[in-house]
């Protein structure tokens, strides 16, 4: 559940993460770890449920997988709500489907989602979201686009100046 790369628009939509820990860009962390992450879900319980599950099924398919040890270790320790989750055993393939988000900048947001494997990298996943055209959630992305504009300018121009 790390983030590896986004575009300039992913980075705009997940800031709340990339602010949450920039050094280790997780949504596990930031779901479980970020009471931010109560915001930016409108529906928490699900998100932790999928994410938790995603997890399990990461788990059976690389048993061996340090990295993932730790990180379970780490959230069964530091919370409850996790460690509950944890102990149900559920497991779930993360493929299509619709989310609701609540971005700080733009509000709500309903996206469909795709996630598709990728074949030449086993475990890595490329995720898709989409608005539906004309709706109110394809116009918040084109605010949050402008806006992710406006920031990178700005920080261009920071940088530039000092």
């Amino acid at each position: 559940m790390d983030l590896l790369a986004a575009n300039q628009l992913a980075r705009a939509f997940y800031s709340d993460v990339y602010d949450s820990a920039p050094s280790q860009r997780n949504l596990a962390r930031f779901n479980f770890l970020d009471p931010v992450s109560r915001r930016f879900y409108p529906d928490w319980d699900t998100f932790a449920d999928t994410c938790v599950a995603i997890l399990r099924t990461e788990a059976g398919r690389n048993p061996h997988d340090k990295d993932l040890h730790d990180l379970v270790g780490e959230l069964s320790t530091l919370t409850e709500e996790f460690r509950t989750r944890w102990g149900a055993h559920n497991v779930r393939r993360h493929g299509t489907g619709t989310k609701r988000f609540h971005h700080s900048a733009v509000g709500e947001l309903t996206l469909a989602f795709e996630g598709l494997e990728m074949a030449a990298e086993p475990g890595l996943t490329l995720a898709i979201y989409t608005a539906e055209p004309g709706s109110a959630s394809e116009e918040g992305l084109r605010l949050l686009a402008t806006w992710a504009a406006t920031q990178e300018a700005a920080s261009a121009t920071r940088q530039a100046a000092g």
